[in-house]
């Protein structure tokens, strides 16, 4: 399997800010490249390199077998690309936004509207592709935001931090439609600081902090580096909380981390579960939750870079996109 997307020593300077410090990334072809890091860690410049958006300082870079600098207009006929936030036009309707993609890329009205009325059906707007999207909510104007990415059945994806401000039912509905793509064979590079969604949808990570790579696997790849476990106990009465907390940092030697009832710490020896599990019983103290399990991409991530991924900051979308 190929490379179809590639970075080599990508540099990026804004004035005295260097967005990108020398990124190295690959994505195999029919696959989810996870491209993580907190606002401000270059990511969304790595996708405007790639979408021939941004000319970067030095590196080289490529989508589909060609150059993103000396074969731009190649490369711009074989993607799609999502940005943060929806930009479809809210005085159109669902259909007049998707016909008016379909014509500016030469399709016929014919085979623009045909197009545009299967993409509706795909991404579940059919019965609302009449109505102005200024009256969609947050989860289907990104849905239709996606299906105008893909009218001209782009074989290559960009999302960048595509289910930001989304609820959860509307995030889950995003990664099935993510999937269903992969799964025809689009390769997706996708942008975000929600470490459970790269879980979910990335084969590949790529992580990234202040312009540079600092780690690079596959989701376990990348959590089995760490190797520590989190303790997880919630007692049943809430006033039970201290004492759960107090037996936990004495057998593990940790500061627990107390969440309203949910009281857990990292530990290093499996052995820990037992010895808590007695502790507890001779205090009669009952739990309605206890689990040892392993570290999260969240874990990882804190660990890497010492900041949780959410963590904001100076974002490189702040710089001058020239």
């Amino acid at each position: 399997m190929g490379d179809a997307i590639w970075a080599e020593g990508l540099v990026k300077r804004f004035g005295a800010t260097t967005a990108l410090a020398g990124v190295d990334l690959r994505v195999p072809a029919g696959t989810v490249l996870g491209l993580l890091g907190p606002n401000g860690a270059g990511k969304t410049t790595v996708v405007r390199v790639l979408a021939t958006l941004l000319v970067p300082d030095a590196g080289r870079a490529g989508v589909g077998g060609h150059d993103v600098l000396r074969e731009a207009h190649c490369v711009r006929q074989l993607i799609g690309l999502t940005g943060q936030y929806a930009s479809v036009d809210e005085q159109l309707t669902g259909t007049e936004n998707l016909l008016l993609i379909g014509r500016l890329l030469g399709m016929s009205r014919r085979d623009s509207r045909a197009r545009a009325a299967e993409l509706l059906e795909q991404f579940g707007l059919a019965d609302a592709g009449g109505r102005a999207v200024g009256t969609f909510s947050g989860g289907m104007r990104r849905r239709l935001d996606l299906a105008a990415s893909l009218v001209g059945r782009p074989p290559f994806l960009f999302l960048d931090e595509p289910t930001t401000g989304l609820d959860p039912r509307a995030r889950t509905e995003l990664w099935d439609l993510v999937r269903r793509l992969v799964a025809g064979g689009t390769t997706v590079l996708l942008t975000t600081q929600y470490l459970d969604e790269a879980d979910e949808l990335a084969d590949d990570i790529v992580v990234i902090d202040r312009g540079k790579v600092i780690a690079t696997g596959t989701p376990e790849e990348l959590k089995s580096r760490i190797g520590a476990r989190t303790l997880a106990v919630r007692p049943m009465e809430a006033g039970r909380v201290p004492m759960v907390r107090d037996v936990i940092a004495e057998l593990t030697g940790a500061t627990p981390e107390v969440r309203g009832e949910l009281v857990t710490a990292p530990v290093a020896d499996p052995a820990i579960l037992p010895a808590v599990v007695r502790r507890l019983d001779e205090a009669d103290v009952i739990v309605t939750e206890l689990a040892l399990r392993g570290s999260s991409l969240s874990e990882v991530f804190l660990t890497l870079t010492g900041r949780p991924a959410e963590e904001s900051g100076q974002s490189e979308e702040e710089a001058p996109a020239a």
